[in-house]
């Protein structure tokens, strides 16, 4: 039989290790907050020799996956010590699409015992919508990105050794905005963020299916999306569309022209589901 001293001592190991495994379970984004789909951070931003962004054949970070918005709710999965700071294996209702592990760095984010009420989310009229579209032509292309001018802290928590030119720095803080991530933004993270789940997103501009170029032109609308897996194309207006794109970040085209390319490689199809090949979709979602 255990003593009252032992039977004390046992309470309270028992009690702090309860309490330490039942305590910040969440975190709440306080900034623009990474989210990549590596936990080594430090690999990605700066290298073996301090100044160099990880980079594929094409030139894009494929550690992104997104970039988290202020108030963006964390569940924390697991934390991976660093010095001074940690590294959260986390979920998050904001990115439901991949099925890699995310992960994000413990000082964009404040920690929580109860779990915070999820990121409102609010739709800007669609003239705003458009306007912060347009703002952004001629921004740079980035894989995972959503925050135009980046996140600058990255500078500072992962601090390049020597001098590093433009280009590497527009990388090192994730400056620009990838396809879904040009629309994300413009609606302040109100949409989908990956094409994924846009080519179901809103309703379907029917009877699409067989048409030509200018035919399919004259049925859209503003902010209707011309989407497939991997890519989406936004109606601007009657006759312009605005994409983003690798070879040449956010940038508009000629709508029946950009279509025309399109069709090039890719049939049009009234609904995503239930097809096969190289196909496309067009969704409204907005009126």
């Amino acid at each position: 039989m255990l003593n009252k001293h032992c039977t004390t001592v046992l309470f309270l190991l028992l009690f702090n290790y309860f309490a330490s495994t039942a305590q910040n379970n969440f975190a709440i984004a306080i900034n623009y907050t990474p989210v990549l789909n590596s936990n080594n951070f430090s690999t990605v931003f700066g290298g073996v020799n301090g100044n160099q962004i990880k980079l594929d054949k094409q030139g894009l970070i494929r550690e992104m996956e997104f970039i988290a918005y202020p108030k963006t709710v964390f569940n924390i999965v697991k934390t991976i010590p660093q010095k001074g700071y940690n590294i959260y294996e986390i979920t998050t209702n904001d990115y439901p699409y991949s099925n890699k592990k995310l992960y994000i760095d413990s000082r964009f984010v404040k920690l929580s015992k109860l779990k915070p009420t999820e990121r409102v989310t609010k739709l800007p009229n669609q003239q705003d919508i458009l306007s912060r579209m347009k703002k952004l032509e001629g921004f740079p292309y980035m894989w995972g990105g959503n925050t135009p001018n980046g996140v600058i802290e990255m500078l500072n928590l992962y601090k390049p050794k020597g001098t590093i030119n433009q280009t590497t720095k527009n990388l090192w803080i994730l400056k620009g905005v990838d396809c879904s991530g040009l629309i994300y933004q413009a609606t302040d993270g109100f949409t989908p963020r990956n094409t994924s789940s846009l080519v179901n997103y809103g309703n379907a501009v029917d009877n699409i299916e067989n048409l030509n170029a200018s035919q399919i032109a004259k049925l859209l609308k503003p902010l209707d999306l011309i989407v497939w897996n991997g890519h989406v194309v936004v109606v601007y207006n009657e006759t312009t569309t605005i994409e983003s794109t690798p070879d040449g970040g956010v940038k508009t085209t000629d709508l029946t022209k950009r279509l025309q390319i399109i069709l090039k490689d890719k049939k049009p199809v009234n609904n995503w589901n239930n097809t096969s090949g190289k196909r496309f979709v067009v969704r409204r979602w907005i009126n």
